[in-house]
């Protein structure tokens, strides 16, 4: 087998596959976490079987060991997890089981992306695996991995998974402060200054701290070989991420010893149970410390099936109730949501046109205000044009205080336009006029009577020149028309 330069780990938590059998819910609860990544596997006729699903490693983020894979890398390798081994604590004589499954899963919600959706992506992602852990080799082991999917279980969340890969080669990716993110990285390939900065990383001894703030962080790349993955106790409040070497926790090794106990007393029940009687087992109380010295294996497995098949249909019948339920809440969230659209499309018609009729209603009433005080304008003083106008835009906004101002300050102001003033000096003017004319024809015609008599005594002096010695009786003389029409007895002589 080629040997690695160097080594590293990434570490998560390991979700099972619960069997209804040991917990309905807990059964449920599995299929939503990891269904889309456990291998397709007939638990219910391979019940030493325990399906598991986990993240191996976080792509382009800086995992606990100062070590990060970039997105083509997590591509060309991540095929390569399927069929290596699962084993205790990095130990590969101790294999428990081997990993069947590989793809992607978004970081943080584990919703599941295709190589289609991640080969152009920068930010991080995980690369999540399914596999098998062979119950038989270790109960105890494989029973503490389905306790670790209860919450309220005291071994919640505590087996992780530790993924070891081997890698020669690598970059130098240079963070700013606690920045994990690959994608705001500067990355180094110069080898010489890769020789330079190399004893500041994690994984060869250093702190991976430079100066400024800077960290400095290992990205493997080219040949990278996943080398197996070990299933080690997580803490309860810390989840394991850094094994760079094999170790055992004395809790493990009881583990383990106690299933070799275990496979040593099955093999020896066996052996008897080829000697003893069939015993058909009818309820879980049948198995009992006795009748397993005389239970054929058979006996059993029947029951086991036939329980497996009875939950079966159980889950079944409950799953479908419940996924009719879900639907028919489905439809009527969506039926809520679009009487709820319908509603308030409505209310916004409704209010548009509230806004728009009392926007037009109080333009009207400003209107009528308008026209109410110039009317009044109109009706307390004589105005031109040009005064109406410069009147009309200082009372067009004004509140009824200001108006009220406004009027007394023009009473003031144009106190002789006032109406009752200007018809006034009009009725004035209008007397004096008609005097003045009274006078004028009363003087023109005194002196068109003036120069008719005149012209008359004229005109009369010259005829008295012409008359004849024989006087002849004649129509009277223009003379004696004008004196009797013009009679100066008639006319008072100023």
């Amino acid at each position: 087998m080629k040997e690695f330069k160097y080594k590293t780990s990434f570490s998560s938590v390991v979700k099972p596959l619960v069997s209804e059998e040991k917990d309905k819910y807990l059964a449920m609860a599995s299929l939503v976490d990891i269904g889309d990544f456990i291998p397709e596997i007939d638990t219910a006729s391979n019940v030493d079987l325990l399906p598991v699903a986990f993240n191996a490693f976080v792509a382009n983020r800086v995992n606990k060991n100062g070590d990060v894979i970039d997105t083509g890398t997590a591509l060309e390798i991540y095929k390569n997890f399927i069929n290596k081994p699962i084993n205790i604590e990095h130990n590969r004589s101790r294999v428990i089981g081997t990993i069947l499954t590989a793809g992607f899963s978004e970081f943080g919600t584990d919703k599941p992306l295709t190589e289609d959706q991640v080969k152009d992506i920068k930010r991080p992602f995980n690369v999540t695996l399914g596999g098998v852990i062979w119950k038989v080799v270790n109960t105890d082991l494989a029973e503490l991995i389905e306790n670790s999917s209860d919450p309220e279980d005291e071994n919640y969340n505590k087996i992780s998974a530790s993924w070891e890969l081997g890698f020669s080669e690598y970059k130098l990716a240079v963070l700013i402060g606690n920045n994990k993110n690959l994608e705001d990285a500067q990355i180094i390939e110069d080898s010489a200054v890769i020789e330079e900065l190399s004893e500041n990383l994690q994984g060869l001894g250093g702190s991976g701290d430079l100066e400024d703030g800077r960290k400095v962080y290992r990205q493997v790349f080219n040949e990278v070989i996943p080398l197996g993955i070990g299933l080690t106790e997580t803490p309860a409040a810390e989840v394991e991420g850094v094994c760079t070497h094999k170790s055992k926790s004395p809790k493990t090794e009881k583990i383990v010893k106690s299933s070799e106990k275990s496979i040593s007393q099955t093999l020896n029940n066996n052996v008897k149970n080829n000697t003893s009687k069939a015993m058909k087992i009818t309820k879980l109380e049948d198995i009992t410390e006795e009748s397993v010295k005389v239970l054929e294996a058979s006996a059993v497995s029947d029951f086991i099936q036939e329980q497996l098949k009875t939950a079966s249909e159980q889950f079944s019948t409950e799953k479908k109730r419940f996924d009719t339920e879900l639907t028919q809440a489905n439809e009527k969230h969506e039926a809520l949501e679009k009487e709820h659209a319908e509603v308030r499309e409505s209310l916004d018609r409704v209010q548009t046109v509230l806004h728009k009729l009392e926007a037009e209603k109080a333009a009207k009433a400003a209107e009528e205000q308008f026209t109410q005080r110039m009317s009044l304008m109109d009706e307390e003083f004589v105005l031109e044009d040009e005064e109406r106008e410069l009147i009309a835009a200082d009372i067009k906004d004004m509140g009824d205080e200001d108006f009220s101002s406004y009027q007394d300050k023009l009473n003031v102001l144009m106190k002789t336009k006032r109406r009752e003033v200007v018809e006034a000096m009009e009725e004035q003017k209008k007397a004096e006029e008609e005097a003045a004319a009274a006078q004028e024809s009363q003087e023109a015609v005194e002196a068109s009577a003036k120069d008719v008599v005149e012209e008359a005594i004229e005109n009369s002096e010259t005829e008295e020149a012409e008359i004849p010695n024989v006087m002849e009786a004649a129509e009277p003389t223009i003379f004696e028309k004008y004196k009797s029409a013009f009679d100066l007895d008639q006319f008072e002589l100023k």
